[in-house]
């Protein structure tokens, strides 16, 4: 999100805060249509009692009696009102407490699986965008209750203007002069009343930056993730600090527009309540008893219809300040539900090969937040070739796996597979061609089978999913649990949940990898938890995948290397030496000077003639 972007936020016009709201009204009408009819229904009955009630109802009570008609006729005309608003009731009261709970509950569903469905198709570098994952969690904080709340609001805005148009008619056929209290409604709401909503709002964004920081701290009480190591430093301290800022800068921010809210409410309250319902009465009994010019039988009727015009404006114009104020938070619900993927994960093209040839990057370079990765990079990797991709911390061999699976784009150069531009081939088919274990792996509050098949299926899982666990090397720990691989990992939603070490975790990951049958295997660090045995164990099964499978892997620790087909040394985003272990041992580069120095530090795996030779 650029600054005009945020500029556009916090000045929306009025033709924009009313497309933000036609917005919410089509997205409830594609999910839950039968909510619309209900409210339209609703408000079409409520607009309408008062409008017979204080101008029919009322009108006709009185001039009977003035008219000195009989009790019968009169009660008979109560009691068939007292029938009509009976039925109205019984509907109102089941739609309230049958049909809005579980329409709500559908659109509220819909709502969300829209929102889930954006979220998990835009693309990865959204979610390290700051701006753009500030948009999302106001998008998706409390977005169904704004919808609603807009839909109420427009349905209740029209239906109550054509009333408040009906009762106006009513009353200057008794009074022309006194429709000039309603200008005092008017400017109540739509002046004070929009500019406080303008300040709520302004309150809200300035406020959410800090919301986050918040609930980061919350989160991180409550959940296990980083448990020792507030217990077990002073990170506590740290994080306090952080809440206590954020709070500071939440209780300045109220404090800023704290003035204008209560300015703009005292004036909203005194115009919207005070002049119109104090002026109109005093006006009516001055026309009774000083100038005589209306009957009491007319006042009465004026007074009721004065009130029943001053709520039906009062909500005419809450409902308006409604549409209005959450037009202004749907923008963030439109602007997020309609923004273009740059790598849309439902992405269609053309279907790729399955029978993997090779892999090229071809003068790739890539910039991330203008600061630039991978530099002009070019190698290549062929059917049943075990590659490696080796260097020093930030060398960009994470971001290369990216750019190969297409989470990222480059910005130069072209990557090819089986030599046409992975950007033509449908996304998720050729994203099936790699199965891949990250550095930075999760895994879920699932049981350890399904953290392993990772929602595919396949015949005889059961078998599968500890054929993998055992190459990984972890099966015996996960047999040893209660429920063997059907135990559910993590304790957040299970209080006998199993914790595995990182190490076992890590194996837990890698199995995903081997489990699933694809042309290309792709382990980024998948040892860097592990002890040196349990690396050259694990290492030895990754080499024996590599047998049917082209591989590639980075690791940290070059001795991994020595058998694969290919080793790609890069530095700063630049490939700096290609060849295979012997070779780049026999150039005597970087290679070699950083294999010589690890090689130093494990002389029980390494001895002098392995690292000279």
């Amino acid at each position: 999100m650029n600054k005009n972007d945020k500029k556009k936020n916090e000045k929306l016009s009025f033709a924009a805060t009313m497309k933000n709201s036609w917005f919410a009204m089509k997205l409830a009408a594609a999910i839950c249509p039968s909510f619309i009819v209900h409210t339209f229904i609703m408000w079409l009955i409520g607009q309408s009692e008062w409008v017979f009630f204080d101008g029919v109802f009322m009108k006709v009570i009185v001039n009977d009696l003035s008219e000195g008609r009989d009790f019968k006729s009169i009660l008979s005309f109560i009691l068939i009102c007292g029938l009509i608003f009976c039925i109205l009731s019984i509907y109102n009261n089941y739609v309230d407490n049958v049909v809005y709970p579980l329409k709500t509950n559908r659109l509220y569903g819909g709502i969300y699986r829209k929102l889930y469905a954006k979220a998990k198709n835009v693309e990865l570098s959204c979610y390290e965008d700051p701006d753009f994952y500030n948009r999302y969690t106001m998008a998706m904080d409390g977005a169904e209750q704004k919808v609603v709340a807009v839909i109420k609001g427009m349905i209740g805005a029209v239906i109550g203007a054509v009333a408040s148009v009906l009762v106006f008619y009513m009353m200057y056929d008794i009074d022309h002069y006194a429709m000039l209290f309603i200008i005092s409604p008017l400017i109540g709401n739509f002046i004070f009343g929009n500019l406080k909503n303008k300040y709520e709002y302004k309150r809200y964004t300035d406020q959410a930056p800090n919301e986050k920081v918040l609930n980061y701290v919350s989160r991180m009480m409550y959940l296990p993730d980083g448990a020792k190591e507030i217990r077990l430093s002073n990170v506590f301290s740290l994080m306090r600090k952080q809440y206590r800022e954020a709070t500071v800068n939440n209780v300045k921010v109220a404090g800023k527009y704290a003035f204008q809210n209560a300015h703009m409410s005292f004036w909203r309250i005194t115009f919207t309540f005070t002049v119109i319902f104090e002026g109109v009465l005093l006006y009516a009994i001055y026309r009774n008893r000083v100038t005589g010019t209306i009957t009491l039988a007319e006042l009465t009727i004026m007074a009721s219809l004065m009130v029943a015009m001053t709520w039906i404006l009062i909500r005419v114009f809450e409902n308006v300040m409604e549409v209005l104020k959450n037009g202004m938070y749907m923008n963030n619900l439109r602007r997020f539900l309609e923004y273009e993927e740059k790598i849309p994960e439902d992405f269609d093209g053309e279907m790729p090969d399955a029978d993997f040839k090779s892999l090229e990057f071809k003068n790739v370079s890539f910039s991330y937040k203008d600061k630039e990765i991978i530099h002009d990079l070019s190698f290549k990797i062929n059917k049943g070739e075990i590659a490696a991709l080796v260097g020093h911390n930030g060398a960009g061999k994470t971001t290369i796996i990216k750019l190969m699976l297409r989470l990222y784009d480059p910005d130069q150069g072209m990557i090819l597979y089986n030599g046409k531009d992975i950007k033509t081939y449908n996304l998720k088919a050729y994203r099936d061609i790699f199965a891949t274990t990250f550095q930075d792996f999760k895994l879920f509050g699932m049981t350890v089978k399904e953290n392993v098949l990772m929602g595919r299926h396949y015949e005889n899982e059961n078998e599968l999913v500890k054929g993998a666990l055992k190459k990984a090397d972890v099966l015996d720990r996960i047999l040893e649990l209660d429920n063997g691989i059907d135990s559910v990992m993590t304790k957040e939603f299970d209080e006998d949940g199993c914790v595995l070490s990182g190490g076992e975790s890590q194996k837990v990951a890698v199995a995903r990898t081997f489990i699933k049958e694809a042309p290309m295997k792709i382990f980024d660090e998948p040892s860097s938890a592990l002890d040196p045995i349990a690396e050259y164990e694990l290492f030895n099964s990754i080499i024996a995948e590599g047998q049917d499978h082209t591989m590639l892997f980075i690791s940290h620790r070059l001795s991994s290397v020595k058998n694969c087909d290919k080793v790609f040394m890069l530095e700063k985003g630049t490939l700096i030496e290609e060849g295979t272990h012997k070779e780049l041992m026999e150039q005597n580069g970087s290679y070699a000077a950083m294999y010589k120095k690890q090689a130093m530090n494990y002389l029980a795996i390494e001895n002098e003639e392995e690292v000279i030779a």
